[in-house]
């Protein structure tokens, strides 16, 4: 397999998690409708309930990929979301919905947590930084797109047809993996798959302070983008009322993420992605405290263009940091690659949906709930950036990285 060809595969493998959720954020008003969901918040937790299950499953897919390889468990996974897709389409009720997205969620854990180990087993340092910045840079095409898909989707029939497409999507893409994807997995990186190992596994991750304190730095991280996704719908459609543009508004800020990762594949092998995540850190922080400022003082709602300018700049220094953070914790973990994109990517993604998930509920018509999570998250995060670097920025521990 070419390069060119590992990097598209990885990236719609990394996109079934951001298709499960975006290609339906314009239905959430008639899924909410149609199973009988009263409080408009409530409906965030189709989105919710799909993030937990991916969190808490990844804890099991790293030791599972260390001991059996990277093919078997991404399949399974693969399966697995794949058949709760099709069961949604017939759900009864809200409840068994959020059950099926739970289970599809840990489903799809595989993908989150594989795709990192199989980068990880075929590059290090700054190439590893580099093709995951080009990887996120293609996976950013589905946000891009998904909104669309699904407004296009419930124009030509009602919201179960989106969890047909996903279904169809998704088994073409788990085709194309297991017809062209070898195994990884070094034999003599293969890990016992016993409770003790496991264990060992999770010692070595979290005691190591790099790794635990960028991980936790890419938890509260993403808890913003995770907020700002269950409440995407409330703020496009309810407070500026954007109806059929919304997917054009949530495509526009999403071309600047994927500018942002295309930008640190080119820039990274220069700079290191210590000098690029930490600038676009700061960066994050002064743009979300001048956005919240203008969110208190200035006129309500904020100028719909006034947002997105604000959200834009925001979310392409999110672009720099979260595929640079996510490789400085893994930099040092090789030899255990599986098991520490399972303890990590657990973390990130249960602790990130849960700050999300606050945040979400927190709406109370306005904005201010979401652009005053996002500095503060911004905020805890540099002070774990700090504490793993033992207060210093932007140095480079060697040339490599």
């Amino acid at each position: 397999m070419g390069r060119a060809e590992f990097i598209a595969m990885m990236a719609m493998l990394m996109a079934l998690n951001a298709l499960a959720i975006d290609i339906m954020l314009p239905g959430l008003g008639e899924i909410g409708a149609s199973l009988g969901v009263v409080n408009e918040n409530h409906r965030q937790y189709v989105v919710s309930s799909y993030v937990f299950g991916l969190g808490a499953a990844q804890i099991l897919y790293g030791p599972l990929s260390d001991r059996f390889g990277r093919r078997k468990p991404m399949l399974f996974g693969i399966a697995v979301y794949i058949l709760c897709a099709i069961g949604i389409v017939v759900v009864p009720s809200f409840g068994a919905m959020l059950v099926l997205r739970f289970i599809q969620g840990a489903g799809a854990a595989a993908t989150r947590v594989i795709t990192i180990s199989i980068v990880r087993d075929v590059y290090g340092g700054r190439a590893m930084a580099e093709v995951m910045s080009l990887i996120m840079m293609v996976f950013m095409i589905v946000p891009i797109i998904a909104p669309g898909t699904g407004q296009l989707i419930m124009f030509l029939g009602n919201w179960h047809l989106i969890f047909v497409f996903i279904a169809i999507v998704s088994l073409c893409i788990g085709f194309w993996m297991y017809s062209r994807l070898p195994e990884t997995l070094d034999a003599a990186d293969v890990r016992p798959f016993t409770v003790s190992s496991i264990l060992d596994g999770f010692r070595i991750v979290l005691t190591n302070r790099i790794a635990l304190c960028y991980t936790i730095a890419s938890t509260f991280i993403f808890g913003a983008l995770f907020g700002f996704i269950n409440s995407a719908q409330q703020i496009y459609g309810g407070i500026y009322q954007l109806g059929v543009w919304f997917p054009v508004a949530f495509a526009a800020v999403a071309v600047f993420m994927s500018t942002a990762s295309f930008l640190n594949a080119r820039f990274v092998g220069r700079f290191g992605m210590r000098r690029l995540s930490h600038g676009s850190l700061i960066g994050f922080i002064t743009i979300t405290f001048l956005w919240m400022l203008m969110q208190v003082f200035g006129p309500q709602p904020m100028p719909i263009l006034l947002f997105l300018v604000f959200f834009s700049l925001a979310m392409f220094q999110f672009g720099w940091i979260g595929s640079n953070f996510n490789s400085l914790a893994m930099e040092p973990l090789g030899h255990v690659a599986g098991t520490a994109s399972s303890v990590l990517g657990f973390m990130s993604t249960v602790g990130g949906s849960v700050i999300g998930l606050v945040i979400g509920q927190a709406f109370d018509g306005t904005a201010l709930p979401l652009v005053a999570g996002f500095f503060t998250v911004s905020i805890i995060g540099l002070i774990f950036v700090l504490i793993g670097e033992k207060g210093k920025l932007f140095q480079p521990h060697n040339p490599r990285i």
